[in-house]
């Protein structure tokens, strides 16, 4: 039987429903899912806020408690006193008219035969009646609006915070669009990165690679705040997924990777280095030195010539005279037209990277094209960066890969459209800490940015992970599909993560009050309307869901399936 909470008394689309409420106030929370009945239709919305009301001012002043009966005093509050409730309209959806009415057998038949569109959920576009009846959602609701849990693509992300029903986001379109994960420091980002790959693994349908800055995503591991053992993708996927440690010897956690990157000098360009203007507090005129070096070695062995090239070096002429050597910083400096001061502090600054253990003049293999190979068969990859979690070794390796990795992609593409190839695998760059990479002074430089625009279009997309994502530039923080955002407390953060979206004055407040650690709010392109959830928990119990043995042994399908057949 179906309760009904209460009833539209007013309100619009710009500044929301209003709503009586019919039940206890404490029966309904901000971020409810609330359906509306109206006719023919469906309206479904969000409460975003709760506001009591009297009749009359005198009778919300007094305690009336403490001067009549108690019977007498509830009847009377019954009357006089009440609880609103604001509602955001989100979609609608049309259901016909009643069902053993004979319209109702002439509009399914329309339907069936294409005179009329199949109903689905839509935009909202009007509002219902005063006096319409509103009720909380049910398990058919949210499968109508977020999808069937089971049905291929859809994935449990969550369940309402007040009946527990199952929330799906769908898959398919999340790997369309570039997407965020949001959440203040210990709000559990890293848990509900996992939840996310997880599914995105289980659903094959895209490839995965993980700048894993702090070792966290590919083995076993232990949560800092309560000790317990964290179970690593590497774990449950091993064989689709790949470790991949940074420079040769590396170990993560004490145990071998699948195999090591390591980057050739020749691969390392320019932009590569300007990148690091901050990390090496590089001058202004570190570009013009930079390319008078690509026009003297080439682009494949400025790198290491410049290496090698001895800052101070001098040698005595005939005359006796003390003069910069040959092969001395100087000497290439005079004979190029760079100031020798300008050449030597560049040679200097660039010391961290000369001392780079993982590159290498001549790698025993080119890792880097066995990572695109992987990824492009349908493997997953994590790159582990274990004893090089320095921000320089990050925005190095990160940005250099993923430049090859946008190359391969933007090839198989055109060849895909030109020649009909075979179409491009997805993936999804995971990027930790992105505000790093794409704050207002990097995205202009780096690949992820240009990923971000325009990357979709060659199947490649990006999920940011990040604390502060008012520090992420402004034009890819707009170009983010879903947005999967745990408590954050400060108020220019909340901004950018509500930027874009309908509604958004009415979602601050919501945001701002989840609570710490396993509420997230659904936001975005990706989901049909935001909704607040309880996250999944990365226990035992989501790995025997996601494996479909909750309550039962493996079936011999899955079996197969896990060890990669």
């Amino acid at each position: 039987m179906t309760e009904y909470i209460g009833y539209v008394v007013g309100g619009g689309l710009k500044e929301n429903l209003s709503v009586r409420l019919t039940v206890p106030s404490n029966q309904v929370q901000e971020g409810a899912f609330a359906v509306i009945e109206s006719d023919e239709w469906l309206f479904y919305g969000l409460v975003t806020d709760l506001r009591l009301g009297s009749t009359d001012p005198r009778f919300a002043d007094e305690q009336s408690e403490a001067r009549l009966p108690a019977e007498l005093a509830k009847l009377l509050h019954g009357q006089t006193l009440y609880t609103n409730l604001e509602v955001l309209p989100a979609m609608m959806l049309e259901r016909g008219p009643e069902l053993s009415s004979q319209e109702y057998q002439t509009w399914r038949a329309e339907i069936d035969t294409g005179a009329r569109p199949q109903p689905r959920p839509r935009p909202v576009k009007t509002i219902p009646p005063h006096h319409a009846s509103v009720r909380m959602a049910n398990p058919g609701d949210i499968a109508e609006i977020f999808g069937e849990v089971g049905k291929e693509g859809n994935f449990v992300i969550g369940y309402t915070r007040e009946q527990a029903h199952p929330v799906c986001i769908n898959l398919e379109k999340f790997v369309l669009r570039s997407s965020g994960v949001f959440g203040a420091t210990g709000t559990g980002k890293s848990f509900l990165t996992r939840i996310v790959l997880a599914g995105l693994i289980k659903y094959n349908r895209a490839s995965v690679l993980v700048f894993d800055m702090h070792d966290e995503y590919g083995f076993d591991s232990m949560a800092s705040d309560t000790g317990e053992r964290v179970i690593g993708l590497r774990t449950k996927f091993p064989s689709r997924l790949r470790v991949v440690g940074l420079g040769q010897g590396a170990q993560i956690r004490g145990q071998t990777p699948d195999f090591n990157l390591e980057i050739a000098m020749q691969d390392i360009q320019p932009a590569d280095i300007e990148l690091l203007t901050r990390e090496l507090n590089l001058r202004e005129t570190t570009p013009t030195t930079l390319d008078a070096l690509v026009a003297t070695f080439g682009k494949d062995h400025w790198y290491k010539e410049f290496m090698e090239l001895r800052p101070g070096a001098v040698i005595e002429d005939d005359d006796g005279k003390r003069i910069p050597a040959p092969d001395s910083v100087e000497a290439w400096a005079n004979r190029s037209g760079i100031h020798p001061e300008a050449a030597k502090g560049l040679h200097s600054k660039m010391g961290p990277l000369f001392r780079r253990s993982y590159i290498i003049e001549n790698p025993a293999s080119d890792t880097v094209s066995e990572i695109i190979k992987a990824l492009d068969a349908g493997q997953h990859i994590v790159l582990s960066f274990g004893d090089h979690e320095k921000d320089l070794d990050y925005l190095l390796v990160s940005n250099l890969l993923t430049r090859r990795i946008r190359q391969a992609w933007e090839k198989r593409t055109n060849e895909y459209r030109a020649k009909g190839e075979r179409e491009p695998r997805p993936l999804v760059i995971v990027l930790e800490e992105a505000h790093k990479l794409l704050n207002r002074e990097m995205a202009a430089q780096t690949t992820f940015s240009t990923i971000a625009r325009e990357m979709r279009k060659y199947y490649v997309t990006l999920l940011i992970v990040d604390q502060r994502p008012s520090q992420i530039y402004d034009e890819v923080m707009s170009q983010l599909g879903t947005r999967i955002s745990g408590w954050l407390g400060d108020d220019d953060d909340i901004r950018a993560v509500l930027s874009g979206l309908a509604g958004r004055e009415a979602l601050r407040g919501m945001l701002a009050r989840l609570q710490p650690k396993e509420e997230i709010l659904l936001l975005g392109w990706g989901v049909p309307m935001p909704m607040p959830v309880s996250s999944r928990r990365y226990d035992q119990k989501f790995w025997e869901e996601l494996s479909g043995t909750a309550g039962g042994e493996r079936g011999e399908a899955e079996i197969l399936e896990e060890l990669g057949f």
